[in-house]
Parts: C-alpha cells; structure tokens; sequence
C-alpha cells in the first residue's frame, strides 16, 4: 500500500513539474501571437489584382485596416513612416506577402519605440506607419494565399489586433503569415525603400 502511495506521489509530482516546466514556456515563448494577448481575425479575402488610382470607400474592404481588396496599382516603400499612408497604397505590399504593422494615437510612445526597435532588427517586408483612428489598437496585417491551383482562389485576409507589443508574438505573426502573398516575393526582395 506504501509502495502505491509513494509511486502516485512520484506521479504527481512529475505531472506538475512538467505543466510548469512545458505549460509556461509554451506561454511565453513566442510561438502564439495570442499568448501575448492578441486577436487574430481571418476572412476569405476580397478579390486580388483589382488596381484602382482613387482611395476606395472603407465599405470596399472586410476588416479595417483592410488586409486584401482594391489596391493602388505600386507598393508603397517599405518604410517605417512618421505619418500615415493610405491604406489602398499599403495593400499593394500586403498583395506581395509583407506585414503591416499600424498603431492608433493613443498607443503610448515608449510602445511605438518598441515598435521602431524590432522594426530596425529586420525590417525586410514591413511597414510600419500610424493609423490615428485606431486609438488604443496595434494591428498587424497579412494577405495570405497557398492554394494557387484555382484562378477563383482569392487567398485569406489576417488581421492580427493587439494593445502591447510583444517582440515574441510579433516575430510570429511575421513567420506565421508574411511571405505568403497572392504575389509571392521572398522577404529579402522586399527592402527598405523600395516600393
């Protein structure tokens, strides 16, 4: 009966040892832009390869900031901007697999600081920029199409939404759904600059 005891003891103890040991890193390891506290959205996407010369309506676009639609017919330079840039230049660079990250006018600037600091580590396919109306928000935008066996396939719009910045979930979220473009081009075609 000891030998019982003692061996569900040893049982017990290895199973909390391993639900801290493996329960808390896959938390804070950065393998989930959601363990930081992110939302990610998905929707099929609005049709790819629509060139327009004038911004369209926010109705044209199924999530805002929009993450697949009409588009302006060159990619704005990837860059990391001081001000804002109309959303239908940036979905050109979105088309060709880039991330884009926007703030709003209240996201405090030692977060944006944060935001620049990881931007300049690798700033190979993103564009940074502010978006005041976002307020409190930080979205993370991503036009993603794997199936391209079918001229019908419009690919998936993700949107990734967030209050903090968490360097982990960032490089995620990049790994996870940039590069991936109905227009595919590889992360080290798409420097700073160009556009």
């Amino acid at each position: 009966m000891l030998y019982v005891v003692a061996a569900l003891g040893l049982i017990g103890l290895a199973a909390v040892v391993a639900f801290f040991t493996f329960g808390s890193s896959s938390a804070s390891n950065g393998n989930d832009f959601t363990a930081a506290g992110g939302q990610i959205t998905t929707v099929q996407a609005a049709l790819a390869g629509q060139h327009v010369t004038t911004a369209p309506k926010r109705s044209a676009y199924n999530t805002w900031p929009p993450t697949s639609g009409p588009h302006f017919p060159a990619t704005a330079p990837y860059d990391l901007y001081t001000e804002p840039v109309e959303q239908y230049r940036l979905l050109h660079n979105l088309e060709h697999g880039a991330v884009v990250v926007q703030y709003g006018d209240k996201v405090p600037q030692a977060t944006v600081d944060e935001i620049t600091k990881w931007y300049q580590e690798d700033p190979n396919g993103l564009v940074v920029a502010p978006l005041p109306q976002l307020g409190r928000q930080i979205t993370l935008g991503a036009w993603t199409q794997d199936d391209r066996s079918s001229a019908s396939s419009r690919g998936t719009g993700v949107l990734g939404k967030t209050t903090t910045f968490d360097k982990d979930g960032f490089n995620w979220f990049v790994s996870t759904y940039g590069f991936r473009g109905p227009e595919p081009f590889t992360r080290d075609m798409l420097e700073p600059g160009n556009g």
